[in-house]
């Protein structure tokens, strides 16, 4: 599209110091002179373009403009490809690979260099874990499905393994805790569900289109998080779990014992994450409360001893 070019030349001369109009040329696959006609609407709507002749020729922002007017640094750039790159190795996506080609091609070549340390600083690693090639299909899928707008028809196990056929309006990608799940309005369930993707078994693009629904996940979640019942955790944990407590729990909400044990106090809603969360502490860990958690975890825990007489 015209204004997609005419923007992504101005970002380019904001960030280079000259670029000839065969290389605008060839980037866009356009005419020399449709690039030249792109430059005098710009130099119209108010930036100012100089035109360069002579072997080092080309086009440039006015520096005073340049300085003033400076959208991207450097280091905005590293963050930015940082970030797209690692997203688009999960989805692989021509359109965020699109978008990383445009944002290289902005930066002065004198710059590069100090863009690649910026880019070794900071590292953001996005990868789920087990991450197949068979997800990441799936995932491109799903994120077709969204972009398109159609139905999906899902067979999806849920936590108690139980498989339904579902057919489902994909709204949202979700990428939480290195876990990709699926906002979507369940068709079978005639409501909002959030599926996580690896529990989809099969699935199925299908022709037929539908309308995007006006809740987003934000306000679904939301809404969850008001009406979600609460339980005051109450646990006692071994100094040998010192520093996995103070990395899940807040500081508030930990109190050094004379013992040298851990008593941690913290709210939850009540859900069935959270036996995972206090079984991975293993031995070290006792629940105080509330008693009905303490007893549910005491049952849990005589079945899965009875495992091994």
């Amino acid at each position: 599209m015209k204004i997609e070019r005419m923007l992504t030349i101005i970002v380019m001369l904001l960030n280079r110091n000259r670029v000839t109009a065969n290389e605008l040329a060839e980037k866009f696959e356009v005419s020399v002179r449709t690039i030249y006609r792109d430059i005098e609407t710009i130099n119209l709507a108010g930036i100012p373009i100089i035109s360069h002749s002579g072997n080092n020729g080309g086009f440039s922002i006015y520096e005073n403009y340049k300085l003033n007017h400076q959208v991207l640094t450097i280091n905005n750039l590293s963050s930015l490809l940082s970030v797209l790159k690692d997203i688009n190795s999960t989805v692989d996506d021509i359109e965020l690979e699109s978008s990383i080609e445009k944002l290289q091609n902005i930066v002065p070549d004198n710059k590069m260099d100090h863009l690649k340390i910026q880019s070794e600083q900071i590292i953001i690693d996005l990868h789920p874990y087990g991450d197949s090639p068979a997800q990441k299909k799936l995932v491109k899928t799903l994120r077709q499905a969204i972009t398109q707008t159609r139905l999906l028809t899902i067979d999806y196990r849920n936590y108690d393994n139980v498989v339904s056929n579902r057919k489902i309006e994909p709204m949202s990608l979700i990428f939480k805790n290195y876990t990709w799940y699926l906002f979507a309005y369940c068709l079978l369930k005639d409501d909002f569900r959030l599926f996580r993707v690896s529990r989809i078994k099969d699935y199925h693009m299908e022709e037929q289109f539908f309308k995007r629904r006006e809740k987003s996940y934000h306000e679904i979640i939301a809404l969850e998080n008001e009406q979600a019942k609460m339980i005051e955790l109450v646990l006692k944990v071994s100094p040998l779990m010192k520093s996995r407590v103070e990395d899940i729990f807040n500081e508030e909400d930990i109190e050094m014992l004379e013992t040298g044990e851990l008593l941690v106090t913290a709210s939850f809603p009540e859900k069935d994450w959270l036996f995972s969360l206090i079984f991975s502490f293993g031995e070290h860990v006792e629940v105080l409360a509330p008693k009905e958690m303490r007893e549910s975890v005491a049952s849990k825990l005589k079945l899965m001893a009875n495992k091994y007489q």
